[in-house]
């Protein structure tokens, strides 16, 4: 953008628009606000910490409402993955107490 545009404002038909010393304070104060908004939503974006415990809720949330019974009769359903899994935390707590000996 050239020195003429930014200084000169939007033409309309080819005239430049004439703007009230209150209007151009106006828009100013409308682009601090969504710049302010804009800002505030980058900042939430780049916030790893409140995103890993927006998360941890979520998922809080989602096995909160699980039963036993609902647990068992997935499990049931899916024996490989149970047994993996069961395999792995088995592992890990041998290495725990092999560890501590």
């Amino acid at each position: 953008m050239d020195e003429a545009t930014r200084t000169s404002g939007p033409e309309v038909e080819g005239q430049q628009e004439e703007r009230s010393p209150e209007e151009i304070r106006a828009n100013i104060e409308q682009t601090r606000e969504d710049l302010g908004d804009t800002v505030e939503a980058l900042s939430a974006k780049t916030d790893v910490k409140a995103q890993a415990k927006a998360k941890v809720e979520s998922v809080k949330e989602k096995v909160g409402g699980a039963t036993p019974a609902s647990v068992t009769e997935t499990a049931s359903s899916n024996p490989v993955p149970t047994a993996a899994i069961a395999a792995f935390v088995g592992g890990i707590l041998v290495g725990i107490v092999i560890a501590r000996r």
